[in-house]
């Protein structure tokens, strides 16, 4: 069966990770589960563990300080207590303030159940056994001592003890302080020998006061007596004195009797509340580390896939190695999309070692469920196995390894890696005859590439170097050198090789200036030229990777402007809609007391009989009706923009256009045909626009300006309905459009018409016989009959 061996994790220096880990944690036994921490197989429970790591690390961005509380693995003392042991009342305080510690991490958890379902899912399974808790909190202090009220029993034994120690205390006093007894008294205080209160007594004086001697001083000049008057009621004190005993046994067996008996609920509690502190943990390191949770992908090859090339890509964004801290350099690969083989080259000392070590630590910890500190675009795949052969000064664990120990693991390593795995192998083909052993290792990696194998190789071989260029399934990494110092920078540059740089490097170690001057005249021409190439497509790249930068950078802030000239148009857009509802509502109003003003007036006219009030009323019902036709029409037009659709013909300068993204007009300013764009203005803002977002329109007839908002009077009328629906219907609307109505009708002739306002609150039927009630045009009224609408509509007859 294909696993993640110990000798792989030990070589990746794994067993590190997790004494990180374990400092993060709070108590034992989420201790022990970091220690014991392996790399998980299972794509799904991978996925658990890290969904874990990830709430854990939203509760603590919600409280930076959230502790478990006062927990202690409790385990083995209820096993004790299970078995019929009577445990100690420090245990018990201990299993106490354990529970309790379970029973507030629980509550504190299912209030978050909304944001952290699986940490809350974990909570819910502890058992708060709060009668367990409330019995031990009710029988000791917090100092582990019983309380007198731990059983009335107790209680009175304990208040016979203090009444009896009294007693005696003031009996004894009686005795050191007689005036005829100061002479044979050593000195005036009551002691403690076996038990028992004894005062002081002069050796000579013994016979003077009768009683038992308990012991003598070092000088022996003094005698410890007990008073033969005292005997008695110490006698009694010894005797609460046991009987105290036995009751605090009794109650402590009882106590672990009960503790005893939730054995596998306690056991439980513990291991589930190990569990949330070791994600608790993972997010401690996380914010320490800087770390995220990786996407985890399937790992392996693609059958429809063209040859060689996985499923499962390894991409690692601005990743550092774990264990180097603020030293280590950001390291940025993918592996997997377009070659499944990666050769590193660089100079000694340059952090090829470093790299690999990077890629295979990263991700041994993401599939043990851990986040790794680079971004959150990372993925890894679910490897069945990562292997790595990585044996030489650089490794703390390993001493220079010989030829023979590396093809003894790589022979490990080619007998388990499958197409599913990860490979690392430092220094191939090292340790032996160069021409043999760059052979061996080009061999090597085209078997791992025809398998489907990820490998990622570190190399000074040119031929190696040579094979990843040409070969398709392989690729060249470089780590860089400051073209000037010639000193490593660690910087990883995938794509082409890099140089050894061995004189260089020897020269910055302080190799003396004339063994490398002699060593480069004895290298080849070739050879020099090929480090010069590689030291300037280095900086080739360096420059154009300078130039990608930039270009990001402004194209990222393109987008920003575009994106806050968006907005500034939806913003101005939300304006002129409120700018069109005020308009439309004050129109409404104002219409609607116009329309008061006009019955008001053909009241009047009907009360008045003399020629000149008559006259007077005709007069004021002229001047409103003219007033009301105006602003009538207003308030009954749609108020909005016009979305006519206009002419297709070419845009021109000048020309006002409609943007289609957010509804508004706007001016043509310059137009640039062969970019497709167009510059126009929209209220104050000038932008660039696509020509494709923006069409002509045809100007609205009728329209008219109003604050900014466009009132549009739609002039023709349709035939008359017999009926009016008014619910739904504002208040301030219902006066106006049944006045208006009421007239339509009466110039169609109608004799009877239906106004429906449904039952509801009674607000609108009450608006509507109100201005019935006082209209000229309507001669009578009534409710509607149960076949026309009942009380939710009103007959009128006009």
């Amino acid at each position: 069966m294909v696993t993640l061996g110990d000798r792989d994790l030990e070589l990746l220096e794994f067993h590190k990770i997790r004494g990180i880990l374990a400092g993060f944690t709070s108590f034992s036994a989420s201790r022990q589960l970091a220690l014991d921490l392996r790399p998980l197989l299972d794509e799904e429970e991978v996925c658990l563990r890290l969904r874990e790591s990830a709430e854990a690390r939203h509760l603590l961005s919600l409280s930076p300080d959230f502790h478990i509380g006062d927990v202690v693995d409790i385990r083995e003392v209820v096993r004790m207590a299970a078995r019929g042991k009577v445990l100690e009342p420090t245990s018990l305080l201990e299993i106490e303030r354990t529970l309790g510690a379970g029973r507030r991490l629980k509550s504190h958890l299912m209030n978050l159940s909304g944001e952290l379902p699986l940490l809350s899912g974990l909570a819910r399974d502890i058992m708060a056994l709060e009668q367990l808790q409330k019995d031990i909190g009710g029988c000791l202090t917090p100092t582990g001592d019983l309380l007198d009220t731990a059983s009335s029993r107790l209680a009175s034994v304990r208040r016979r003890m203090r009444e009896v120690r009294q007693e005696l205390l003031t009996h004894l006093q009686a005795i050191i302080r007689s005036p005829r007894r100061q002479k044979i008294i050593q000195d005036p205080i009551i002691t403690e020998r076996g038990g028992r209160y004894v005062i002081p007594v002069r050796e000579e004086c013994r016979r003077q006061i009768k009683g038992i001697v308990h012991d003598v001083s070092n000088t022996e000049a003094t005698v410890f007596i007990e008073p033969l008057a005292t005997i008695d009621v110490q006698n009694e004190l010894r005797e609460l004195t046991m009987d105290e005993r036995h009751e605090v046994e009794r109650i402590l067996r009882t106590l672990s009797s009960e503790v005893g008996a939730y054995e596998r609920e306690i056991s439980r509690n513990i291991e589930l509340i190990a569990e949330i502190d070791l994600a608790l943990a993972k997010a401690r390191y996380a914010r320490e580390a800087k770390a995220t949770e990786p996407l985890m992908v399937a790992a392996g090859r693609n059958p429809e896939a063209k040859a060689n090339k996985p499923v499962g890509v390894l991409r690692l964004v601005e990743a550092r190695h774990p264990l180097l801290g603020s030293k280590a350099v950001p390291l940025s690969v993918e592996i997997g999309r377009d070659f499944s083989i990666l050769v590193i080259t660089g100079p000694n000392t340059g952090g090829k070692t470093v790299a690999l070590k990077t890629i295979g630590l990263l991700s041994l910890m993401a599939q043990a469920g851990l986040p790794i500190p680079a971004l959150a675009e990372s993925r890894i795949p679910l490897f069945d196995g990562v292997y790595a052969d990585i044996g030489d000064e650089q490794s703390i664990e390993q001493t220079l390894s010989t030829f023979s120990w590396h093809i003894g693991n790589i022979v490990r390593i080619n007998n388990s890696a499958t197409e599913k795995s990860l490979v690392l192998l430092d220094e191939l083909g090292t340790n032996t005859d160069p021409g043999e052993g760059s052979a061996l290792a080009r061999a090597i990696l085209l078997h791992f590439l025809s398998q489907g194998t990820m490998a990622v190789a570190t190399t000074h071989y040119t031929e190696l170097k040579a094979l990843a260029h040409t070969t398709d399934g392989m690729q060249n990494a470089a780590l860089n050198v400051d073209p000037v110092t010639m000193a490593p920078t660690y910087h990883l540059t995938v794509g082409i090789p890099g140089g050894s740089n061995a004189l260089a490097t020897a020269s910055r170690l302080g190799l003396t200036t004339e063994i490398v001057t002699r060593a480069r005249y004895m290298l080849s021409e070739g050879s020099q030229e090929l480090g010069d190439l590689l030291v300037h497509l280095a900086t080739e790249q360096k420059s154009i990777e300078s130039l990608r930068h930039s270009l990001e950078k402004e194209l990222n802030e393109a987008q920003q402007k575009n994106a806050e000239l968006g907005n500034r148009l939806r913003q101005l857009e939300a304006e002129r809609q409120k700018i069109v509802k005020d308009v439309r509502d004050q129109v409404v109003r104002e219409a609607a007391g116009l329309q008061r003003e006009l019955r008001e007036a053909a009241a009047e006219l009907r009360k008045e009989k003399s020629r000149g009030k008559v006259e007077q009323a005709k007069k004021a019902l002229t001047e409103v009706q003219e007033q009301l036709n105006t602003e009538a029409w207003q308030a009954r037009a749609a108020v909005e923009m016009d979305e006519q659709e206009g002419e297709t013909g070419a845009i021109t300068v000048g020309d006002t256009v409609w943007l289609k993204e957010v509804g508004m007009p706007a001016t043509v300013l310059a137009i640039s045909e062969e970019r497709g764009l167009v510059e126009v203005r929209a209220r104050k803002v000038k932008m660039t626009l696509n020509l494709d977002s923006v069409e002509k329109r045809i100007p609205s007839t009728g329209a008219v300006k109003t604050g900014g908002a466009v009132i549009t009077k739609r002039l023709s009328k349709p035939s008359i309905p017999l009926e009016l629906d008014l619910r739904g219907k504002r208040a301030e609307e219902v006066e106006l459009a049944l006045d208006g109505y009421l007239n339509e009708a009466s110039l169609y002739g109608l004799s009877q018409v239906r106004i429906i306002h449904g039952i509801g609150t009674g607000t609108v039927r009450q608006i509507v016989r109100e201005v019935l009630a006082s209209h000229p045009l309507v001669t009578s009224f009534r409710a509607g009959e149960k076949g026309e609408g009942g009380d939710g509509v009103t007959m009128v007859s006009v």
